[in-house]
This record gives structure tokens, C-alpha cells and sequence, in this order.
């Protein structure tokens, strides 16, 4: 592929309390820099105080969204399915305002395809269940044993939680707070959900018009491009499938992964091609996002990267009241969703987002300094984001970077409407 060269614009604070609050950091920070660049001197972490923790993470493993056209078909038994006890934890689902919860169109649609054994297509399973439940243990280390940051108990206060509005994703957010706060908590715990026609936690193709349009026939001319295409004949060949049906790289690696965490095994050659399929559908994604295309990506993850950025911007204004900010904030999100946002940060390392995956920012400020810093990690690894010096990122670098992507709703919708907007223009 062609790399593309992006116009870098400069990071501007939105609303002017937050920029005066920023302004004044940014010529502490001016004060701070020559002198540690003079000197060399790393930031002394000992200094640092964590002061807000925003995760967005892939839902648990689930059965696969469609089954493959071949005579054996794994068997996805509805024992699948039991809740293990640990993770039992009530909650309610609201609309982004605290309204009654929204419509999903989705499970409706998966409950459409009923898999060998009984499942549904798509549903989570104790498997990923329990997947969720430790990532929930793996941060009540970090944020409440390691580090007394977080109240050991769910406290409405700290945490603020938002899921797409589908099962899988609902219940692999009880799961994970079940891990993390042992299932105790001292309010209600209250899941937002959007709108199918507004979410913005995935690349919404069927709101995004332009970006639908961007998109449409990639998927398609993806399985014909040289490389992918004799791959994608060999793979099929070996499972005697037609190669008029339909089948990519990313059915064959939705299966594929849903089988093998789940220790199923429907066809050999999906183990024997495993690796060589998991590369191809990463660059069949890559080919339909195309990374060059710096629009596109805008349109996939810059509202979730404008409401990661609003949140960082909230905690740095010191004229933001207490109760408008949160500790923690949570987003149950999608494959599909943290793909398009490593690649802006500059972090995807080819690899498919596994489930139960995190992507964890952490938003920290000097005692003495002032300063303020964020800290990335994927998969619970330490990451250094594009145009940041070092993993510990300045928050003015951090955010210069993600300005290149981030769109606020205004600018989302203006973008969105843009090709309809030429094409009503042009009579058609």
C-alpha cells in the first residue's frame, strides 16, 4: 500500500475555560521543557499522580457471526451458555441521557442464524465471560490493589460506563465490572447505550454515509487482489468450498478464532492455515479502511476519539465541577473499532484484536510540574504513540496526535453528509 502524508494541525482545546486552563499549563510546560531537555533527565514517575483511567475494550469470545457453507459445522452446545457464578452483577441499561434503553436492531438479526448445537450467531459465552471477568481482576490490581485509585467497591462517582447496544457487549461489561469490583457496589450500576443509527463506539457505515460509500466494494475487491486472492483459493480448496459463495478472509477468521478459543475444531485446514488466514484478514481490513485514506478514518473512530479527548480535557480545566468527571470511564467496543484506533495512534501491530483485548489511557500530573501526561497500553503493554517521545507521553504531544482524526459531532455529520451532499448537487 501507499503511505499517505497528513497535514498535521495544531491541537485546540474546546470551550475557552479549558483552553485559558490549558493555556496556563502550556507555559508551565514551556518553563518545565528546556530545562529537562537541557539536562536529560527523565520525568521522576515518583512524582506522578494517576488521575483518570478511560478503557475501551473488545467484547468477550462469542460463537461466530456466520456459519461457513461446509458439511461439518462445530457444535455450539447451549451448556455454552450457564453464567459462572462470579460473574453475576445487576445492571440497567440506559440511553446516553438516563432515558429507557434504546432499541437494538442486532440481536434480533443474529438470532436469525441458529448455529449447529443451539446457539445463536454472535452470542457471548462463558468462555468469554470468564475472559471479561479477568480483565475486570487484571484492573482492580492495577487500580485498586497496586494503586489505592479506585474505590474497592462500584462506586457511581468514579465510574462511568457506555456499551454498543448488544448483548454480548452488556454482558461482557457486567462481567468485567464483576472482576473488577468483586461484585460489590454502592449504587446501581448504569450501562448508556445509543442508538444503532448514531452510535459512534464502532465504524457506523449505516449512518456514515461517505464512509459507506468510501468502503463499498472493498471487501469485495480485497479477495482479488494478488497474494490475498491465491491464499483465499488455497484456504477454500482445502475445506472443498465453491469459490462462488461468498467467502473471505473474514468469515473464515471469524470462525476460525471463535473455534480455536473454544478448543472446537470444525475443518483441519483452518488450523493448518491459521496463521496465513489471521494475516490475510488483517490486510483484507486494511485494504477496505486503507490507511492512507486519512478521511476515513476520521469517520470510523473520530467521535469516539473526540469523546476520549473531552474526557482528558475535562480533568485538565480546573474549572470542570467534581461531579462532572469520573475516575474511570469504560467503552465496550468491537474489533472493528479498535483496529481503525490503533492505527491512528500508531500502535496496531498487524495483529487481530483478540477478545476481551484493552486499549487502557492513563492521564497522570506532575505533583511539582503541573504537568500533565498520558500513558497508552494495549494488551496490558506499555506503548509509545506516534509523535510521542516516550511511553510517558506529554498530554500537549498526545493530543496533537489524535487531533489529526479527532471530529467533534458537528464536523462527524458534516463529513459524513459530504459525497451525498456532491451528488444531490450534481442531480443525482
Amino acid at each position: 500500500m501507499i503511505g499517505g502524508v497528513f497535514s498535521v494541525r495544531m491541537w485546540a482545546p474546546v470551550g475557552f475555560l479549558t483552553s485559558l486552563a490549558y493555556c496556563v499549563h502550556q507555559r508551565r510546560t514551556a518553563r518545565a521543557e528546556p530545562r529537562r531537555a537541557e539536562n536529560h533527565h527523565p520525568v521522576d514517575r515518583s512524582q506522578l499522580e494517576l488521575k483518570m483511567v478511560q478503557v475501551v475494550f473488545r467484547h468477550g469470545a462469542r460463537s461466530p457471526l456466520k456459519p461457513l457453507p461446509q458439511e461439518e459445522q462445530a457444535e455450539w452446545n447451549l451448556q455454552l451458555l450457564e453464567v459462572p457464578p462470579q460473574t453475576q452483577f445487576d445492571y440497567t441499561v440506559t440511553n446516553l441521557t438516563g432515558g429507557p434503553k434504546p432499541h437494538c436492531p442486532f440481536d434480533s438479526q443474529y438470532r436469525e442464524t441458529k448455529l449447529k448445537g443451539g446457539m445463536f450467531a454472535g452470542q457471548l459465552t462463558n468462555v468469554g465471560m470468564q475472559q471479561m471477568f479477568a480483565l475486570g481482576e487484571r484492573l482492580r490490581k492495577n487500580y485498586v490493589e497496586d494503586i489505592p485509585f479506585l474505590s474497592p467497591t462500584f462506586n457511581p462517582m468514579e465510574v462511568f460506563v457506555r456499551s454498543t447496544n448488544i448483548y454480548r457487549n452488556l454482558e461482557s461489561t457486567r462481567c468485567l465490572l464483576a472482576g473488577l469490583f468483586q461484585c460489590q457496589k454502592e449504587g446501581p450500576i448504569i450501562i448508556h447505550a445509543d442508538e444503532a443509527s448514531s452510535e459512534v463506539l464502532y465504524p457506523n457505515y449505516q449512518n456514515c454515509w461517505s464512509l459507506r460509500e468510501r468502503t463499498r466494494g472493498r471487501r469485495q475487491a480485497a479477495s482479488l487482489q494478488p497474494g490475498i486472492s491465491e491464499d483465499l483459493q488455497k484456504v477454500k480448496e482445502g475445506m472443498c468450498i465453491t469459490s462462488n459463495d461468498g467467502v473471505d478472509f473474514l468469515s473464515l477468521f471469524d470462525n476460525m478464532a471463535a473455534e480455536q478459543v473454544h478448543n472446537l475444531l470444525s475443518c483441519p485446514t483452518l488450523q493448518r492455515f491459521a496463521r496465513m488466514i489471521e494475516q490475510r484478514a488483517v490486510d483484507t481490513v486494511l485494504y477496505v479502511m486503507q490507511r492512507e485514506d486519512r478521511e476515513s478514518l476520521q469517520m470510523a473512530v473520530g467521535p469516539l476519539l473526540h469523546i476520549l479527548e473531552s474526557n482528558l480535557l475535562k480533568v485538565v480545566d480546573p474549572a470542570t465541577p467534581a461531579d462532572k468527571t469520573r475516575k474511570l470511564y469504560l467503552y465496550a467496543a468491537h474489533d472493528m473499532t479498535l483496529m481503525p484506533l490503533l492505527i491512528t495512534l500508531g500502535i496496531f501491530d498487524h495483529k487481530w484484536p483478540p477478545f476481551a483485548v484493552d486499549l487502557t489511557m492513563e492521564l497522570y500530573q506532575h505533583r511539582q510540574s503541573k504537568e500533565w501526561f498520558v500513558q497508552l497500553y494495549y494488551r496490558g503493554e506499555e506503548q509509545v504513540p506516534k509523535g510521542c517521545p516516550d511511553r510517558l507521553c506529554p498530554l500537549d504531544k498526545f493530543l496533537n496526535t489524535i487531533s489529526v482524526y479527532t471530529l467533534s459531532p458537528e464536523k462527524y455529520h458534516t463529513l459524513c453528509s459530504k459525497v451525498q451532499v456532491m451528488e444531490l448537487g450534481n442531480g443525482k
